[in-house]
This record gives structure tokens, C-alpha cells and sequence, in this order.
């Protein structure tokens, strides 16, 4: 029998990305497992109102610079009325309010977690959060993990690095493919993709000039990029000034990613910063091609040799020639993927992400927190 802890996560971020599925996928893991769970966020937020949606239970979380007091105050009333007993905040606005509502409360275990492989700006200030307002830290990468015992000295047994498990079932090599019909895609041309939030960190335009040098080359394809963001616009813009209308369709956010990554001949990853990301892992899953740069824990996942490609980031040179390297050794291709697929069973599979973060609780709170006395 499952322990019924009370767990609230909060996340200060207005968007919808792979930060916010992770707290829904772990939301719903523990509700499934009988835990009591609550989502904090900004009313306007996408994870607010798809939380809502999903049934889960939801705090509004003010974070507001003037706000910051009264917040503070406010959940810490709320996690003692509602006895908490695990608080994990995911951003740094939240980390702050949720950190020190959660000592104010005496909440019995704060984690906080930890999804960018990106330079921590005020270390001194971070040192805070991550040490006096963390029992504990989850990274989605072992680079993260090195960084943040390295930059704050925190033992081993205060960081553990779980990456964003993936639903096997959902996300499979067999099943249907999205029906995707535009102009430009031809029979037997590859179609490529990014599937994400624009945003500079993800590099997108080193996608864009890697396909530039490749019609140039005389290799023929087409590129989907599926999803929405900050940098939209300019990656708009920059299809025009490169000249490929014809070779890119962009679509907005889509919940079938599971059948358009079973649609892809490939799905390049040219990120700039990343963790583990999620839907490296979910093309693994689905047995589709994967070519990511070497930076943050893509490496962790995609390894040369053994499921997929690198390039050196920011490479659209390199990019481009391991694209034509995917399709000139399908043979080689098939192999990588099959292997992909294997190692997201044996490691990255969501129940096994909630198995690892329960150990995490069961260690620092034991057998019976949370069980109704």
C-alpha cells in the first residue's frame, strides 16, 4: 500500500512546455497511486487551466514582485491548513515564494526541481533555494546534477537526477500516424521535424540553415515544425529571408505527438541548452530517427553508435550532414532506433520516473507520512 502524502507543485510560468507536462505527468502519476495532489500556478497560467480540465485540484499562486509578502503568507496559511507534507517548486519565482511559505509552514519535505541545463545568473542568491529552501533537488539531467553539487556543494544524497518519464503505451513504435496533408510534401520526400516551444534555447534557425544548405546540395525534403512560443515570429521570418515557404510548414501546439513523431523520417533536436528532453525520449519511444546536439543530457539519451546522432551545437554544417547521413544508412538508421526504443523501456519509462521519485519521499519521510491518523 501506497502512502497517502499531500503533495502541492507549483510552477510560476505562464506558458505550456515540457516542464509543465512533467508536473502533470508526476500530478497524476501520484493521484493514480492514491495520493492527495495539487497544482499551484497563476490563474492565467496553461498549466492553471489545464490542470483544471484534468480534474486536478489548484491553488492559485500569486508572483508578483508586489505580491511577494502577501503570497508568501497566504500559502504558507494554506499548506499549514491543508497539512502538506511534500512541496516541489519548479521555477525560480515559485522556488522563492513556495520555499519560504513552505519553512514558514514547517511543510516536512520541499523539492525542488531543476529542468534547464542553462548558467545559473546570481549563484549567490541561488545557494538559498536550492540549500536553506531544498530538502532535497531533482534534475532532468546528469550535466544539471554535476552543475548544482559542483556550483553549491550539496552532497550526493541531497541530488538525483530523473529524467521525464514516458507513457510506453502511448508513445510506440506501432499505431496510427497524423494525417498531414500541405503543399510541398511529396510521396517518398523525407519529412523532418522539431516539435516544441519556440524559443532561442531550442535552435531552430540552425535547423533552417542546415535545410538551406542542404537544397543547395540538391537534397530534397521537407520540415515540420509543430508547436508554439516566443520566437515564432522570427523563425517566420527567417523562413522567408532563406527562401524555403515551400520546404517548412509550421503547425501550432499538437496533443497528437505520439502519431506525428510516427509520421516523421526524422526529428532533430538542435538545442542550444537543454535537459533530458521529453520528446527525445517520446521519439525513441516511437522508434523515429533522432539527430540532437551534444549539449546538456541529449547525450544522455542520444548515443552516437548506439541510438542516434550528435552534432556540435550551433553546426548547421554538421547538422546537415548527419541528416544525410540518416537516410544514406537506413540500415544503420533502423538499428539506432530499435536500440532507442530498448533503453527508453529499460530506463525512461513513466512508471519507473514515479517508482524513483516515491523512493525519494519514502527515504526522507518514511512508510506512514501522510497516511490520515
Amino acid at each position: 500500500m501506497n502512502p497517502r502524502w499531500r503533495i502541492l507543485h507549483t510552477e510560476s510560468s505562464l506558458g505550456w512546455g515540457g516542464q509543465e507536462r512533467r508536473i502533470m505527468a508526476e500530478v497524476g502519476g501520484f493521484g493514480r497511486r492514491g495520493c492527495d495532489v495539487w497544482v499551484g500556478a497563476p490563474v492565467e497560467a496553461r498549466l492553471h487551466q489545464r490542470a483544471q480540465v484534468a480534474g486536478f485540484h489548484t491553488v492559485p499562486l500569486g508572483t508578483g514582485k508586489l505580491q511577494f509578502p502577501f503570497s508568501v503568507l497566504k500559502l504558507a496559511a494554506w499548506l499549514r491548513r491543508e497539512r502538506i507534507d511534500i512541496l516541489s517548486p519548479h521555477s525560480s519565482r515559485d522556488a522563492w515564494i513556495a520555499g519560504i511559505a513552505g519553512r514558514l509552514a514547517r511543510v516536512p519535505l520541499i523539492v525542488r526541481y531543476r529542468h534547464f541545463d542553462v548558467p545559473i545568473r546570481h549563484p549567490w542568491m541561488s545557494r538559498t533555494v536550492y540549500g536553506t529552501l531544498a530538502d532535497h533537488v531533482i534534475t532532468t539531467s546528469p550535466r544539471i546534477t554535476e552543475t548544482l553539487r559542483g556550483l553549491f556543494r550539496l552532497p550526493e544524497s541531497r541530488v538525483s537526477t530523473i529524467a521525464t518519464g514516458i507513457d510506453l503505451e502511448r508513445f510506440h513504435p506501432e499505431g496510427p500516424k497524423a494525417q498531414l496533408h500541405f503543399a510541398g510534401l511529396e510521396p517518398g520526400v523525407p519529412l523532418i521535424g522539431m516539435v516544441g516551444i519556440f524559443r532561442r534555447a531550442k535552435g531552430h534557425p540552425i535547423l533552417l540553415e542546415a535545410a538551406a544548405r542542404l537544397r543547395k546540395e540538391g537534397f530534397a525534403a521537407h520540415y515540420l515544425l509543430v508547436g508554439e512560443g516566443p520566437m515564432l515570429e522570427a523563425t517566420r521570418r527567417r523562413v522567408q529571408e532563406l527562401g524555403l515557404q515551400s520546404e517548412v510548414t509550421f503547425t501550432d501546439e499538437r496533443e497528437d505527438i505520439p502519431e506525428i513523431l510516427r509520421s516523421l523520417s526524422l526529428l532533430v533536436m538542435p538545442s542550444l541548452h537543454e535537459g533530458i528532453p521529453q520528446v527525445g525520449l517520446q521519439a525513441l519511444a516511437c522508434g523515429t530517427p533522432v539527430v540532437g546536439s551534444d549539449v546538456g543530457g541529449i547525450p544522455s539519451i542520444i548515443r552516437p553508435g548506439e541510438t542516434g546522432r550528435l552534432v556540435p551545437t550551433e553546426d548547421p554544417a554538421a547538422l546537415a550532414s548527419r541528416i544525410r547521413e540518416v537516410f544514406a544508412e537506413p540500415e544503420e538508421t533502423r538499428r539506432l532506433s530499435a536500440q532507442g526504443r530498448r533503453l527508453v523501456e529499460q530506463e525512461h519509462g513513466l512508471e519507473r520516473m514515479l517508482d524513483r521519485v516515491q523512493e525519494i519521499y519514502l527515504r526522507s519521510l518514511g512508510g506512514l507520512a501522510g497516511v490520515p491518523g
